[in-house]
């Protein structure tokens, strides 16, 4: 196939509009996280319009729908290092699902498992019952990945990049040009499509990216610190689209080191440390009353250290 198939995508007519932030919601939302938000008469009726509103009902509507993604005993060995031990986790269709941990403490190993990237030493995962591993071509059709650390073929265009992914997917020539405009559109990336990726800046790379894991019309969403290095406006935009794949019964696993962010957007939350889950559930039933962040230090306990640096903090003045 010839690298110069995606044409410039300049004069094409956008079917998927770009997202707009709401900024009318966002002291709706802030007050929904503390808990201080006033019903309002019609609140039982009124459709979801933030994006915490939107989680919360998800975790009522999602209850009885179909498990999607089954883990059980995952496990990562790396000779004496145990990056993953026994994870267990359960997602249902529909659902946004966030893990959060500290650094090292085995989310990127978890979701590469999952996503089909890296086999366990141990354990299972399933996607809509069929087998991750060992080598399963139909589960891994079924998923869209956005790595951690991401390694694109930078010397393509935005354009060609896209394309070659959804011809690698099974897409015919003009689906895969057509939602690669689309995807362009709605992530504000279509004066961008006909550069080389190895220009774009880190948040373009991450939006092109995502674009790449999406083109397929997966079933999950397995995003590692998708919104790292993205502008706020992007992000609502991201996080938009996201909401609307959910809605329409995709599911989404996410890690983030934006408790907030967690907090604001998942319906579900596994907190994993040292390779271990040490907390899982609703987002409210596992941040207790407190917020994700406060909850989530008391899971986690870090140690002070600090105090062995005071050197550092006395003022030079003082001799």
């Amino acid at each position: 196939m010839a690298a110069e198939k995606p044409e410039p995508v300049g004069g094409a007519k956008p079917s998927v509009k770009r997202a707009t932030r709401k900024t009318a919601a966002s002291k709706s939302e802030s007050a929904s996280v503390s808990g201080t938000a006033k019903p309002t008469a019609n609140a039982k009726t009124a459709r979801p319009k933030t994006s915490v509103q939107k989680a919360r009902a998800r975790t009522k509507s999602i209850a009885a729908n179909p498990i999607l993604v089954k883990v059980t005993g995952l496990t990562k060995r790396y000779e004496d290092v145990i990056a993953a031990n026994e994870v267990s986790l359960e997602i249902r269709e529909g659902s946004f699902f966030g893990i959060v941990g500290p650094n090292g403490a085995g989310k990127t190993t978890v979701l590469s498992m999952i996503s089909g990237l890296n086999e366990p030493t141990s354990g299972s995962v399933t996607v809509a019952d069929l087998a991750v591993w060992p080598h399963s071509e139909a589960a891994k059709k079924l998923i869209g990945i956005l790595p951690d650390r991401l390694r694109l073929f930078d010397r393509l265009t935005g354009a060609q990049l896209l394309f070659y992914t959804g011809i690698l997917y099974g897409l015919n020539d003009t689906d895969a040009l057509d939602r690669s405009k689309m995807l362009a559109t709605a992530l504000g990336l279509e004066n961008a499509l006909n550069r080389p990726v190895i220009d774009y800046s880190a948040g373009m790379s991450k939006k092109i990216a995502l674009a790449a894991a999406l083109i397929h019309a997966p079933r999950l969403l397995v995003l590692d610190e998708p919104f790292e290095a993205i502008d706020p406006v992007s992000a609502a935009n991201v996080t938009e689209i996201l909401e609307k794949f959910v809605e329409s019964g995709g599911s989404v696993i996410m890690s983030s080191h934006s408790m907030d962010l967690i907090q604001r957007t998942c319906d579900h939350v596994a907190v994993i440390n040292e390779g271990k889950i040490v907390a899982q559930g609703t987002v409210d039933d596992v941040r207790a009353g407190k917020s994700l962040a406060e909850r989530f230090n008391d899971l986690i306990k870090v140690e002070d250290t600090q105090g062995a640096m005071e050197w550092l903090y006395r003022s030079s003045a003082s001799g």
